[in-house]
């Protein structure tokens, strides 16, 4: 997967837009290790309407909140032709983190060595230093009021 730029113009398009990235994350010669992704972005952004689409592309049903109170939420994943390994989603919002060791004490290292695992991380940039180097970076900047500038590539 290269760096990419997307616009959306809507909650529905950035919805599809997390869809989309699933099948292109899979349909790509990504290793099998932990998935992992960090959404960056302002509050409002997108980053869990994003991800909401991404869930849906993974085939989880459950309805998709942002854990922001309770820091992480793991779901079990049915087991999916196109990558059986799969079989945890988790949630992290780490809007409440003040340090990175505080994400450390949750078992963090653990669920990020996990190929059985996709990790998508709200608030990411609070924890860049503990992030895998092998991250899907997903950037939000408010263009205006409904529209959304989504930029995607990997940690640097």
């Amino acid at each position: 997967m290269r760096f990419k730029k997307y616009l959306t113009k809507n909650p529905s398009q950035t919805k599809k837009l997390g869809e989309k990235l699933v099948q292109e994350i899979l349909n790509s010669p990504f290793p099998k290790e932990t998935l992992v992704l960090g959404l960056k972005g302002d509050l409002g952004g997108g980053k869990t309407t994003f991800l909401q689409g991404f869930a849906k592309g993974l085939g989880i049903k459950e309805k998709i909140l942002s854990p922001t109170f309770i820091i992480l939420k793991k779901i079990k994943m049915q087991s999916a032709s196109w990558r059986t390994n799969f079989k945890n989603f988790y949630h992290i919002d780490c809007y409440r983190i003040e340090k990175p060791r505080e994400l450390l004490s949750l078992g963090f290292k653990k669920i990020i060595t996990n190929p059985q695992n996709v990790v998508a991380i709200e608030w990411a940039d609070r924890i860049d230093k503990i992030l895998p180097a092998k991250t899907i970076i997903i950037n939000f900047e408010f263009v205006d009021q409904k529209t959304r500038k989504i930029t995607i590539g990997f940690k640097k």
